[in-house]
């Protein structure tokens, strides 16, 4: 599979696969949009609340690996216990993610590499505060042994990967969540909210990232 690196509107980067005419993250920028979708929606009601410790994050699609370098960073910056797990079943090269230049924009090269060269299927402490653990297969060979509080879905685009946008996917979702979890996601498509709520979300849509005017957050109320 072939990946080109291309620069979004806020001067980071972002990958494109051109055989599927898709990019990584938005083209308004690709920190911005995840500042917005998964820092400022998802995680920081969770840093705001001081009972949630440690806090556990879960993450469909590890990427370029942006969202968990942001979510390093603030962990760092609140001193909080954060456990973060995430599926890829497709991992950049090492050649791949040298290239990119999140490290070098956010001030944290070291992390961000750090994140990268961590080892498959082990939970790896980056830090005092920071336990990653990265597992390099599909969603549906996943088997999670503990509930989280709050799943970054980042999957490509319901057109791209339509099986990763279905009810069955979100009941899977739902069943990791602990009471008051949080699933953020870009797509407010309303097929997806559909399906969302046919699996057991109470679901919301809010402001999206620049270029994009919504956005969803779905929450588990119920057991």
């Amino acid at each position: 599979m072939q990946r080109e690196i291309q620069i979004t509107a806020d001067g980071s980067h972002t990958l494109s696969i051109p055989e599927m005419k898709v990019t990584y993250h938005s083209h308004h920028g690709a920190i911005g949009e995840s500042m917005h979708v998964y820092i400022e929606a998802g995680l920081q009601p969770l840093l705001n609340d001081p009972g949630f410790s440690p806090i556990h994050i879960f993450e469909m699609g590890f990427g370029t690996g942006l969202n968990a370098l942001l979510t390093l960073q603030k962990a760092i910056e609140y001193k909080r216990q954060i456990h973060y797990a995430a599926v890829e079943l497709f991992p950049l090269t090492e050649k791949e993610f040298m290239l990119l230049n999140y490290g070098k924009l956010l001030n944290c090269q070291d992390d961000y590499e750090q994140l990268h060269y961590s080892e498959w299927e082990k939970d790896i402490r980056i830090n005092e505060f920071f336990t990653l653990k990265k597992n390099k297969k599909s969603l549906s060979d996943l088997i999670f042994t503990d509930p989280v509080n709050c799943i970054y879905f980042d999957a490509f685009s319901p057109t791209i990967q339509p099986e990763l946008w279905t009810r069955e996917i979100f009941e899977k979702m739902l069943s990791i969540l602990q009471l008051g979890g949080t699933l953020v996601t870009y797509s407010s498509k309303s097929e997806i909210r559909r399906n969302m709520v046919a699996a057991g979300f109470s679901v919301t849509k809010i402001p999206g990232p620049w270029g994009k005017r919504e956005m969803v957050r779905a929450e588990r109320f119920t057991d």
